[in-house]
């Protein structure tokens, strides 16, 4: 089974823009739809740093038009905020009014509709913005868990569910139409709790949202307003809870859904040293026509291995990228079929982000953070591994959430101390 490219073109349901959501597309495979950063010999990157907690990711919608999320503490009793932001030099231009956060923190996220609305899901709301942040509608969630982010689907409704980190409940899904928010059909229920982000694929199959459990990878069906769980599912967690915990956001690429597992972990300014379970990091690759082809890879085999985020693939050069930031390690694999990984490159990086992916020009932009050094940015050629540029960000906490694409040869970070530009010079 094929699978379309988020970045091929306008996306269903979302803005005619590079980066309209979080990943670029619900299929999360962290392309932007624009030109890669083709840093040359001689060149190197620059650095505009604004100091803002909490940040969480960017978005764009209009040229010129840059769209910040975040919350205002990591606290339940704190606010959700949207502003839009100079594209250049990150200063407020619009600020939304502190919106509820309903009772569950979590870092939520952000996307711009194709009807010219932002909505942000981020603890037990969803809101619904103008492009001058000011609110239109809001909606109270069924459930009292975090809802740690949102979907549109093709039709224009949006899809969310609420996370549930410690086993004490199933996670449930629900659509609300764009207009007013209303809820459209009843709640869907999952059998697991799942920490993950969804995402989503459209093949001649039909609509399929993807959820990764706290044990099981499970599909769900999207037509006539309605979702419903499919037959397709693996069960990932092969070893006891203690070795090996939760996986995280899927990646759809290539045929295959991609994810990483060892989910569980503490944060302290980074994930180093901070990995729950006591086996090492696995790789997931399960394929989307057949469940019953899928494998666990371990690319590094170092014990309390653990992530927060997805890993990359490029279907065009075959090439995995996974990580352990519990470990400090990143590497890039050749696929070739089940069971043919070929380590083309590793490194001893500080990474934990969302990743960005050049497919036109081979890059890749990842996150360094290293203990008494700080944070990077690092653009590295994908074949190869090569560094192309670094520059640190002036963050002093690693970035453990998302990157965007500028609208230049420029890009975007955010971690919980602030937001950065970063240029090619």
């Amino acid at each position: 089974m094929t699978t379309a490219r988020d970045a091929a073109g306008p996306l269903p349901g979302l803005y005619d823009s590079p980066w309209p959501a979080e990943d670029g597309g619900p299929r999360r495979q962290l392309v932007p739809r624009a030109r890669g950063l083709g840093v040359r010999a001689g060149e190197g990157l620059g650095v505009t740093f604004r100091p803002l907690f909490v940040c969480n990711m960017v978005v764009l919608r209009a040229p010129g038009e840059v769209y910040l999320q975040g919350s205002t503490s990591f606290s339940a009793d704190g606010a959700v905020f949207v502003e839009r932001v100079d594209p250049v030099s990150l200063e407020p231009l619009r600020r939304s009014p502190d919106l509820e956060l309903g009772g569950a923190w979590w870092p939520g996220g952000i996307v711009a509709h194709r009807n010219g609305f932002l909505y942000v899901t981020q603890g037990t709301f969803c809101h619904k913005l103008d492009a001058d942040c000011r609110p239109v509608a809001s909606r109270r969630l069924p459930r009292p868990q975090a809802y740690n982010s949102l979907l549109v689907l093709s039709d224009g409704n949006l899809v969310m569910k609420n996370m549930v980190l410690d086993g004490s409940a199933r996670s449930a899904f629900v659509v609300l139409e764009s207009d007013e928010l209303r809820p459209v059909g009843p709640e869907v229920e999952i059998p697991e709790g799942s920490i993950a982000r969804i995402s989503k694929d459209v093949s001649d199959a039909g609509e399929h949202v993807y959820v990764v459990g706290d044990h099981t990878i499970f599909r769900l069906r999207y037509a006539d307003d309605r979702l419903a769980l499919d037959d397709w599912r693996v069960r990932y967690v092969t070893a006891p809870d203690a070795e090996q915990s939760y996986g995280w956001d899927p990646v759809i690429a290539g045929g295959h859904a991609w994810f990483l597992d060892n989910g569980a972990n503490t944060f302290s300014g980074s994930f180093r040293g901070g990995g729950t379970a006591s086996g090492p990091i696995h790789l997931v690759r399960v394929s989307l026509a057949d469940a019953h082809d899928w494998e666990l890879v371990t690319p590094f085999g170092v014990p309390h291995g653990t992530v927060a985020n997805p890993p990359a693939f490029d279907p065009d050069r075959r090439i995995a990228v996974a990580y352990d930031s519990g470990n400090a390690r990143i590497a890039a694999f050749r696929f070739d079929g089940p069971g043919g990984y070929a380590r083309l490159w590793d490194h001893p990086f500080g990474a934990a982000n969302h990743f960005l992916l050049y497919p036109d020009t081979g890059e890749i932009a990842v996150n360094d953070f290293q203990e008494g050094v700080g944070e990077h940015v690092v653009v590295l050629d994908l074949e190869t591994g090569r560094e192309l540029g670094r520059v640190a960000t002036g963050s002093p906490v690693q970035s453990v959430v998302f990157q965007a694409p500028g609208f230049a040869r420029d890009l975007y970070t955010c971690t919980f101390a602030g937001v950065a530009r970063v240029e090619v010079l």
